[in-house]
């Protein structure tokens, strides 16, 4: 596990935390990005950012609500922090899913409310 002299096992740590950061970023601006073209009217984008993201909340259910990095990051250290396998804040690392969940609600429910007036 990590710590004094592991070295070659932080690497591997920083790059998966990294490649965490970089997933998890492509789809909270997907997120962000629902309401902003669905209120544009471009609901063609909307319903694809719409699958994106229904697509990683397929990958959450099937891994039990966990991201499958998460796994892979555990391999390289004992720590168990919100945010051990990601480069977010602890509080938006705990909170990931209800703040994004949340948004991600509102957005598809905006989308649809788009669709049915235009």
């Amino acid at each position: 596990m990590t710590g004094p002299g592991r070295s070659e096992e932080v690497a591997p740590l920083r790059a998966i935390k990294l490649a965490h950061t970089v997933v998890w970023a492509i789809f909270a601006g997907c997120i962000v990005a629902l309401p902003v073209f669905a209120w544009m009217r471009r609901l063609d984008v909307a319903f694809a950012l719409i699958v994106i993201v229904g697509l990683e909340v397929l990958v959450l259910v099937a891994n039990r609500m966990r991201c499958p990095l998460t796994s892979v990051a555990a391999r390289y250290t004992e720590d168990r922090a919100e945010n051990f396998d990601i480069y977010l804040p602890r509080w938006v690392a705990r909170y990931n899913k209800e703040i994004f969940g949340s948004m991600f609600f509102a957005g598809v429910v905006y989308t649809l409310l788009q669709w049915r007036w235009a």
